[in-house]
């Protein structure tokens, strides 16, 4: 399995995700033209998906698929309630291939096995994600206020995880183009994750079979890149995944493709106490 970011932040977030026989993205809040051409440039076109899997419902996370939607039959998986609030806010001119989940429901398409659970952000039904191959197992956490116990339970035996972290405390506090309802929003428990709460939670989960932490939505006024690399960076040498690669997502570009799950020698895996869910996987 391989995770490819097309591109994440406030203005737009999409991921794609490869395995020998499924391409999905990971929700689509690029325009279908950026989507498109940042498709091509790693390789793939709009015909090589399979699906769309969406995370929420708001704008940065859904403004391409409408178009995207347009003569193509691609199922595009989401909860009820999300699927209610799109065809309540999108003109669909041609009705997407609804594929309805219940939250914290697991489920099979193609070679992978998909698994959902609830999120809190101020959004109709947000859930996170865990996709998973016979090899490889990737977590995906995007908006959310806090990080719950079931959370981290979803999270934990994941080799890669993508995460977001999208400010940093004294950066949102110092920042002086949003007002102080918009700071509120962001920090509150229906908004988004700090570079400490990120940290909080990879060092909880972080395993020494980890092999990569993608942070994501990172904000360009109320964030850095170093900053953020290296606060996770430290909770993962402090919890042993002193291997775990820490990557920044691009916003304006694809960031490099990663494969999930490093190839691992079984007997060296056992030593370093696998959890029974990872074993199953190997």
């Amino acid at each position: 399995m391989h995770l490819t970011v097309l591109g994440s932040g406030s203005s737009g977030n999409c991921a794609v995700v490869t395995t020998g026989s499924t391409t999905l993205l990971v929700d689509a809040g690029l325009s279908a033209k950026q989507i498109v051409l940042r498709l091509e440039s790693i390789g793939l076109t709009l015909d090589d998906l399979d699906g769309i899997l969406l995370t929420h419902e708001h704008q940065d996370h859904t403004g391409g698929l409408e178009v995207l939607s347009r003569g193509r039959a691609l199922p595009l998986f989401c909860t009820g309630l999300t699927q209610e609030h799109l065809l309540g806010s999108l003109t669909f001119r041609t009705p997407p291939a609804w594929r309805l989940m219940q939250t914290g429901s697991a489920f099979d398409f193609r070679d992978l096995r998909i698994e959902s659970f609830p999120v809190p952000h101020d959004a109709v039904d947000p859930v996170g994600y865990v996709l998973g191959t016979e090899g490889a197992r990737l977590g995906i956490l995007s908006d959310v206020g806090f990080v719950t116990n079931l959370i981290k339970d979803r999270l934990r035996g994941s080799d890669t995880l993508f995460v977001e972290a999208n400010y940093d405390t004294q950066l949102l506090d110092a920042d002086t183009k949003r007002p102080w309802a918009t700071k509120q929003r962001i920090s509150s428990r229906h908004g988004h994750l700090s570079n400490d709460q990120a940290a909080e939670l990879i060092g909880e989960i972080a395993h020494p079979g980890l092999s990569n932490v993608v942070l994501g939505h990172l904000s360009d006024d109320c964030n850095d890149p170093d900053l953020a690399s290296k606060r996770i960076r430290a909770a993962l040498d402090a919890a042993g995944a002193k291997d775990a690669r820490v990557v920044c997502a691009e916003r304006r570009k694809p960031t490099a493709t990663l494969e999930v799950a490093r190839t691992r020698p079984r007997a060296v895996f056992q030593l370093v106490g696998a959890s029974e869910t990872q074993m199953e996987l190997l």
